[in-house]
């Protein structure tokens, strides 16, 4: 039997846009006793490092580690079919639409520190688009959660793959692990690149080609 999916602290589904969150990134209708257990575990926390939870500099802490892990971690309360709406279009264009670079922030399930990077995404269309603005929000909507790079790479790619139905879908997202530059090995020019190949990407040469060779070529600006 698959493992439950972890309870948000937050219960209420977010939007496109996070509109549970101020603009500050603090969640806007947190509160109840999970709020209240959440906070008394972060003071306990302090306490066993050694620190005194309620010093000046401290004293607020583990409301801010609440709400902070909250707007953090929001993608459970994200859904692909919400963020996506109704910006699908009929197009006849069947050559590969490509949106790289996109930022990307997320914790590792391990250790719960940041990694983070960028996430190159390619689709070919069969007869329908996806609004372009929409790729870089299904992102949000697996990176904003506890995660391992490898399987956020695949969700990405299958999230594509049932919105649109594409010829094929390509992910490669190359990201920093502060698990791995701030503890255990620390090395910190180590990069961790992972993709999903999916259709025309997988099976055709040319197009996983010509999808590898835009997605690890040098960024440059447009001005």
């Amino acid at each position: 039997m698959a493992a439950d999916a972890p309870r948000p602290l937050h219960t209420a589904r977010l939007d496109a846009h996070g509109d549970s969150f101020d603009d500050n990134g603090a969640a806007t209708d947190i509160g109840g006793d999970r709020y209240l257990e959440f906070e008394n575990l972060v003071r306990r926390q302090l306490e066993l490092l050694g620190e005194e939870p309620e010093r000046a500099g401290l004293a607020k802490t583990p409301s801010r580690v609440a709400k902070s892990l909250t707007w953090l971690t929001r993608g459970y309360q994200m859904d692909v079919a919400d963020v996506v709406g109704d910006a699908v279009f009929a197009e006849e264009h069947h050559s590969m639409v490509m949106v790289r670079d996109i930022e990307l922030y997320s914790m590792c399930e391990h250790h719960m520190l940041p990694f983070f990077g960028k996430a190159h995404i390619a689709y070919i269309p069969n007869g329908t688009i996806v609004g372009l603005s929409k790729l870089p929000r299904i992102v949000e909507v697996f990176s904003r959660r506890l995660q391992v790079q490898e399987r956020l790479t695949e969700q990405i790619a299958a999230a594509i793959e049932d919105v649109l139905h594409p010829l094929g879908v390509g992910v490669v997202i190359e990201a920093y692990h502060l698990c791995m530059m701030m503890r255990g090995v620390e090395k910190q020019n180590s990069t961790t690149i992972t993709s999903a190949l999916r259709g025309a990407f997988r099976d055709d040469a040319k197009t996983r080609d010509e999808f590898l060779r835009l997605a690890h070529g040098p960024s440059k600006p447009l001005r």
